[in-house]
């Protein structure tokens, strides 16, 4: 099993969650969060005067998956989060040992 973290623009999500709920991927977990990549930060005025915000909002989508589906789930994120543009994001894959459903005890991939 694998752990995908895609950290996306916010104004993604929902086209991305709807994609993946189409492929047949409905659980995941979504957590608004800040951050800067190699752009750091954007330059904005206000009144005429100019300031960085060099921590950007961005959306964060866990999903945890059999090793058979890494691909599949890869190729819609990129696909349906993608503007071409600086600040897209990122996708982060972990292994993942054991997954237990609390209120079952189901393990592994029965828990998914």
């Amino acid at each position: 099993m694998y752990k995908i973290e895609a950290i996306i623009k916010p104004t993604k999500l929902h086209e991305v969650k709807d994609a993946l709920d189409e492929a047949g991927f409905a659980s995941l977990t979504v957590t608004e969060v800040k951050g800067r990549g190699q752009q750091k930060g954007i330059v904005q005025q206000w009144r005429g005067r100019k300031y960085c915000v060099d921590l950007l909002p961005k959306t964060k989508i866990e999903i945890v998956i059999p090793d058979n589906k890494i691909d599949q789930i890869i190729d819609v994120i990129q696909k349906t989060a993608s503007t071409g543009e600086i600040g897209d994001g990122k996708i982060f894959i972990y292994p993942v040992e054991t997954v237990i459903r609390i209120r079952t005890g189901e393990r592994d991939g029965d828990a998914l």
